[in-house]
């Protein structure tokens, strides 16, 4: 499964919750991609004060900071399931 984790530089925050993603890792394939909000105007005003932020870019669904490896994978298994009656 991939996911988008909205973050930016120098987010200690962003940085706790990569760590978290390569826990969930251990459990669950997962790629991650990363988006620094500050390349968007439209995603600093969305995001600025929220991130960060999982998104699956397929459902919209998003996941906000905090999360643990526990709160990802419930997520995860929300959002497959989503796509699933999506199609």
């Amino acid at each position: 499964m991939a996911i988008v984790l909205l973050s930016t530089e120098a987010c200690h925050l962003c940085e706790l919750a990569q760590q978290v993603l390569m826990q969930v890792h251990q459990h669950q394939p997962l790629e991650v991609y990363l988006q620094d909000i500050c390349e968007d105007e439209g995603m600093v005003e969305n995001y600025g004060t929220r991130i960060p932020v999982l998104l699956d870019e397929d459902t919209r669904s998003e996941l906000g900071w905090p999360f643990d490896a526990d709160s990802v994978l419930n997520w995860l298994e929300k959002t497959s399931t989503m796509k699933k009656t999506l199609k």
